[in-house]
C-alpha cells in the first residue's frame, strides 16, 4: 500500500498519540505546534516537527502544508484557532481534514466548513467504554454507518454446541455471523454444520437493536 503522507496540527495529547502512531507506521509526518515544548517531544520521532500557529495561513504555507495528502487538526480548547486553522487548511487545498471537535456545535461549524472527517474523541470513546461495560462478552467493535456495526464477541457457555446456521440465534433481523475464531484458527461460516464452544471469538455483524438483542437473550439464559 502506498503511504500517504500527514500533517498533524496541535500536538497536545491526542494530535502527539496520532502522529506518533502515524510515524510508527511509516508515514511521513509533519508536525505543528505553537508551543515550542511540545514540537521538541517529537522532534526525534516525525519526519518534521515545526513550532508554527495554526491560526496563520502563510505560516502554514511555509511548513508545506499544501504538500501533504492529509491534515488532522487536533488543537484542543482553543475553538478559533481549530476554526481558523481548518479553514487555512482548505484554502491551501490539503485533499482530505480530518478535525478534533469540542461538542456538538463545534462539529457542525467543521462539517459546515467542509472537514471531511470531524471527531469528537471523549464522546466516541465514552460510548465504545459503554457498549463494553453493557456487555461483558463485547471485546471490541467498529461502527461501519448507517447503523450497522461489527462486533468482536467472546461466546458464553449459552453458545456451547449451537449450529451456527441455528436461526433462533443468527440470520435474523439485521444479524449475522461472519466467521469466528477458535485459538489461533479462524472458521469461515461456508460450512453450515459448525458448531460453536464457549470462548470461541464470533465476528458479527448487525444493527444496535439487534446485537442488543442477542446479548439480552444470552444473558437470560446464563
Amino acid at each position: 500500500m502506498k503511504s500517504r503522507s500527514f500533517a498533524v496540527i496541535g500536538l497536545g495529547t491526542f494530535g502527539s498519540t496520532v502522529a506518533a502512531e502515524l510515524a510508527n507506521f511509516g508515514n511521513p509526518v509533519l508536525g505543528i505546534d505553537s508551543n515550542e515544548q511540545n514540537v521538541s517531544r517529537l522532534a526525534d520521532s516525525l519526519t518534521e516537527a515545526i513550532v508554527a500557529d495554526g491560526r496563520d495561513e502563510l505560516a502554514l504555507k511555509e511548513a508545506g502544508l499544501a504538500d501533504y495528502d492529509v491534515a488532522v487538526i487536533a488543537i484542543g480548547e482553543d475553538l478559533e484557532a481549530n476554526i481558523l486553522c481548518t479553514m487555512n487548511a482548505k484554502l491551501l487545498g490539503v485533499e482530505t481534514i480530518w478535525v478534533k471537535a469540542l461538542n456538538k456545535t463545534h462539529h457542525r461549524i467543521l462539517s459546515r466548513l467542509g472537514a471531511d472527517r470531524v471527531i469528537l474523541p471523549e464522546q466516541e470513546v465514552g460510548q465504545h467504554i459503554a457498549q463494553m461495560l453493557h456487555n461483558p462478552q463485547v471485546r471490541d467493535y467498529v461502527s461501519l454507518g448507517n447503523g450497522f456495526h461489527v462486533v468482536d464477541f467472546k461466546a458464553p457457555a449459552a453458545l456451547n454446541g449451537v449450529c451456527i446456521a441455528d436461526r433462533e440465534w443468527f440470520g435474523h433481523g439485521e444479524l449475522h455471523l461472519l466467521g469466528f475464531m477458535r485459538e489461533s484458527h479462524y472458521f469461515s461460516c461456508e460450512d453450515k454444520s459448525q458448531t460453536l464452544e464457549e470462548g470461541d471469538k464470533l465476528l458479527l455483524l448487525g444493527k444496535r437493536d439487534d446485537l442488543r438483542n442477542f446479548g439480552d437473550a444470552l444473558r437470560n439464559r446464563s
